[in-house]
């Protein structure tokens, strides 16, 4: 029997994969700020990740086979998270990271190439890690969330206190971390469908107006992008745990997905409705269309051993299942 903890994310995918921790007879334990209650069959600790003392406090001399961090946005939060988990408290550190990584200010990976990105793209440990950054603002960490994720890497990637890429505070985030290395994967997580639970309204943003004729923003260059299955990212998770590798690792379901072929999936419940496009150059644009290609290479994943679905043939199950109890209520016949 393994002994997990869960940092955060008992919901959604994190809930999956507590549960598949669960039934695999691991002991499993939650830790968050007590706003929800875990799953039935978890531990349940209480203490907020950004305060040190708390956390150690609430750990006690506990150690563990793997932790898996779903909730790491800053590189302040993997300093802390290193120093209390590093000396031996765990075998195996899990972050849950983004594809969000791959996109900063004068990145070249997706400007102009649809060809699904590597991870040597983003080599964590040449990221800068700035900790002077205001990164305790939560409206900082929204419009920064990549860049908190891609900088957060770069604290678990440095394997001492010379080793920590460049940049003007890397050698007192690793200093600061223990200057030891850290056995620690990045997930780096492809965009979630599926689910009757999915509380992010991105889909059911489409269908409000698909429903309703209301034009789409998109970009005038629309690029495709990579996404993944709620319940394939927590068998991913749940996969990860039980494996040795190090580093940064792509998640995404095989094939590409543009807005056009998702809002067409949708479309299908919403029989009297119409899809209606409006390309800007400038402003807001809907949540799954981007002036960018998010396309991830899965390769190193699926060389080690995880086999992936395909996009194409789990979407319509995926819009069914998060768009069904919406379709009742607002009159969404089934297409």
């Amino acid at each position: 029997m393994r002994d997990v903890l869960v940092i955060g994310g008992n919901r959604y995918f994190g809930k999956r994969l507590i549960g598949r921790l669960i039934a695999a007879g691991d002991r499993v334990t939650v830790l968050n700020r007590g706003s929800a209650p875990p799953p039935a069959g978890a531990i349940h600790l209480v203490a907020d990740r950004d305060d040190e003392a708390a956390l150690n406090s609430a750990l006690g001399d506990r150690a563990f086979d793997a932790v898996v961090d779903q909730v790491c946005y800053t590189p302040r939060q993997a300093v802390i998270a290193r120093r209390v988990f590093g000396g031996g408290r765990t075998r195996r550190y899990v972050m849950t990271s983004t594809v969000e990584v791959y996109e900063y200010e004068d990145s070249l990976v997706y400007e102009d190439t649809v060809v699904p990105v590597r991870e040597d793209a983003v080599d964590p440990r040449t990221v800068p890690v700035r900790l002077e950054l205001p990164w305790h603002k939560p409206e900082f960490r929204e419009t920064h969330y990549g860049e908190g994720k891609r900088q957060a890497e770069a604290v678990f990637a440095s394997a001492s206190a010379d080793d920590t890429g460049t940049g003007s505070d890397t050698d007192s985030a690793s200093t600061a971390a223990g200057g030891t290395e850290f056995p620690y994967s990045a997930v780096r997580v492809a965009h979630v469908l599926g689910g009757d639970d999915d509380f992010t309204g991105r889909l059911d943003h489409y269908a409000q107006r698909i429903r309703t004729s209301t034009p789409i923003a998109v970009p005038t260059e629309n690029r495709p992008a990579t996404y993944i299955h709620v319940e394939e990212i927590a068998d991913f998770l749940f996969w990860t745990v039980g494996e040795d590798f190090t580093g940064p690792v792509n998640a995404a379901s095989h094939g590409l997905l543009t807005t056009e072929e998702l809002c067409a999936a949708v479309a299908r419940h919403i029989p009297n409705g119409r899809t209606v496009f409006r390309n800007v150059d400038v402003g807001k644009v809907s949540p799954f269309s981007f002036s960018r290609s998010y396309g991830m290479d899965n390769s190193r994943a699926t060389e080690l051993g995880f086999t992936f679905g395909r996009v194409q043939e789990w979407l319509p199950r995926a819009v069914a299942e998060t768009l069904g109890a919406e379709a009742g209520r607002k009159g969404f016949g089934e297409g």
